[in-house]
Parts: C-alpha cells; structure tokens; sequence
C-alpha cells in the first residue's frame, strides 16, 4: 500500500500524555491536516487495526502494554475569526480554532484579543479538540455554553461534516463524542461564539470572593483562575510534584436532595462532620446537586498526599491521582479502585472517573 503517511512503529506513548505512563503503539502517524486524519483513519480501517486519537494526552490513562493498533496525533492548527455582530453593546463573533491548538493558549489568546465566552477555562490542559468531547468545564462556566458548531469527521463514510451544537448532546463532562458517538466522530476544529467587549462570567463562589467589590476585566479573571488552579495543583504546564497527572480523576456526583440529605446524616452519624455543618453543594437543573467529589474522599480517609506505592494524591487536591514517579497504569487503577470502593461503601455513592482508559481490557 503506498502512502504519503509516515507511519512509525512502537512508538512510547507516555511522554505524550500528563500521567506519563503508557506502553508503545504499535502504530503512530501524526497528522497535520483533516485529510491526513482521514487517511490515516482509512489505512487502519484496510489493515484491520483500532484506531485511537490522541489529542493533548491531559485525559487518558494508557495501558503499560501500550496499544495494539494506530495512533493518530492530532496535529491540525489554526485559528480564524468572523464578525457576525448585533445590536448590543459587544458584538459577537464566531471563532474557529482547529482540533490540534493548544487549548490554554486559545483562551489566552482570546482574551488578549477581548473575546468573552471561555475566560473561566483558563489553565486547562489539553488541546481544543478535547474541549466538546468531555464538554469541558471550570469555575461556573462549560464550553458547551459558547460552542456553536463541530466540524467532524464522519469514521463511517468518510463525510466531512458540520455539527451544530445542539446536536453535540452535551451534558455534565459529556457530549455525544464520549458517549453513543465515541467511536463514530473524529474532531476536527470547534467554532465557538465569544463576544468582542463582553463581560467575563462570575459565578463560582471562590471567584465571587475575590471580586466581590469591583467588576473584572477579562485578563483579571484569567489571572485569578490561573491562581485558584495553581494553588490546588491544577494548572497547566506547571511543574512540580503533582504535575503527571490527569488533574481531577473523578466526576463531581450529581445526586439528588434525598441523597444529599442521606450523605450529611451518614456523615454525621460516623462523626466526619459536626452537626452544623452541611454537605457542600452547587444547585443543578431537575432539583439535582452536585456535590465535590474531593469532600467525599477526603472523609473517606484519603487526605493530600495520600500514598499507595508510586501512585498517590495529589498534595494540593484530593481530586488528582498523581503518578509519583515510576508508577504504572495499573498502579494508578489500584489507587482508583480503593478509592472508589471506600466512598461507596461509607456513601453509597458511585465515583465516576474522567479520564479515558486506552489499551485496556473492556473489565478495565
């Protein structure tokens, strides 16, 4: 089969991801253009081989033995702008960044550029592509609220198709892409609706703290959620002990009040909360809450810091899982495990985990 795809061979994929665990591929192209993803799609497809995309690595966990088929680095960039104005004091416009920009970047660019609409996404790791598959999220705002389209790839026919955001089913950290599209879609670039001079959103309680007194600019609100994410260890590129990790590894549990009520009571009863304190919670739409997930592991014995051989929480967020320094995948899983089995036992409440599993046996 002649190609113009150089396509390599048992390729190590850990330095590719922020855990820094994983085996080889056992194909590996990278792509620059949506015709080269295409392409490469299609070589599997006559070979027989599982395809995965890798986009920024921030949200997977691959196996130690690697995986057994081709991996396609997503590598397509670019950034375009046009002004579709309105009658309000900012004008909306719609961008487009390609699947393989650099996410952190796009939002700073955006806002040096005056660009409302993602400012409370600052300092997530990953690539844009990333961004409507797991409906990304952070301090009171979803990139679900500013996406307009989704250019994909269709893996069934080989279509280039245009997906307007109401068709992307989005919900809490998923999105058609993750769910009954997961093996169907290939992301290609996202246009989003920001608004030229609009107002960043204020709505996470630490964020309302900090500017209670005056409104902030775009850049200011960059900055404080760059801070707020630095100082719980979540924040890009930033170093350190705690930085091979996926950040937060499990999903805040939306649950209902009856349930919220039950947690509180099994919390007091076991004397990890005194009477007049509350299970923390953030109202969500059908009378659900959503309550921090980090608030149930702590109070289920596992505090910062937490060891369990190379693998470990991180010292500044209960919330991470962190590879400590040699730790395999499997050792991240046993962790994970523990974890999940101590919260539901004490809780009766089911972690679920963020991060994709790559490689794995389906009982993963």
């Amino acid at each position: 089969m002649n190609t113009g795809l150089k396509i390599r061979e048992n390729v190590l994929l850990a330095p590719y991801t922020t855990f820094r665990i994983g085996g080889a591929a056992r194909y590996f192209v990278d792509a620059g253009s949506e015709e080269e993803i295409a392409e490469a799609i299609g070589y599997a497809r006559r070979k027989g081989l599982s395809v995965f995309l890798l986009g920024g690595g921030s949200n997977i966990l691959i196996s130690d033995r690697g995986f057994d088929g081709l991996v396609i680095k997503v590598g397509i960039k670019g950034i375009s702008i046009a002004e579709i104005g309105d009658e309000s004091e900012s004008e909306s416009m719609h961008v487009t960044a390609k699947a393989g920009e650099d996410w952190d970047a796009f939002v700073e660019w955006c806002v040096a550029n005056d660009l409302a609409g993602i400012e409370c996404l600052s300092g997530i790791p990953g690539l844009v592509g990333g961004t409507p598959i797991q409906n990304v999220g952070a301090y009171g705002q979803e990139v679900s609220e500013s996406v307009v389209s989704v250019r994909v790839l269709d893996r069934e026919d080989f279509s280039f198709l245009e997906l307007a955001g109401t068709e992307c089913d989005f919900g809490y950290r998923s999105s058609l892409f993750n769910t009954s599209g997961r093996e169907r879609f290939a992301v290609l670039s996202v246009k989003y609706l920001l608004r030229k001079g609009g107002k960043p959103k204020i709505e996470y309680p630490d964020l309302v703290r900090v500017f209670d007194n005056f409104e902030p600019s775009l850049a200011e609100m960059r900055s404080a959620v760059c801070s707020i994410r630095a100082s719980k260890g979540m924040m890009t590129r930033q170093g350190g002990p705690d930085s091979q990790s996926a950040g937060s590894f499990f999903k805040n549990p939306v649950v209902s009040k009856e349930d919220r009520a039950r947690i509180e009571n099994a919390a007091r009863d076991m004397g990890l909360m005194k009477d007049h304190q509350t299970v923390p919670g953030f109202a969500m739409p059908g009378d659900l809450v959503k309550i921090p997930a980090a608030w149930l592991i702590e109070r289920a014995g596992f505090p910062k810091g937490y060891l369990k051989g190379n693998a470990g929480l991180s010292t500044r967020h209960t919330l991470a899982l962190t590879n400590r320094g040699g730790a395999t995948a499997n050792d991240i899983l046993a962790l994970r495990s523990e974890i999940s089995a101590k919260v539901r036992e004490l809780f009766g409440v089911e972690l679920v985990q963020e991060p994709e599993l790559v490689g794995f046996e389906a009982d993963a």
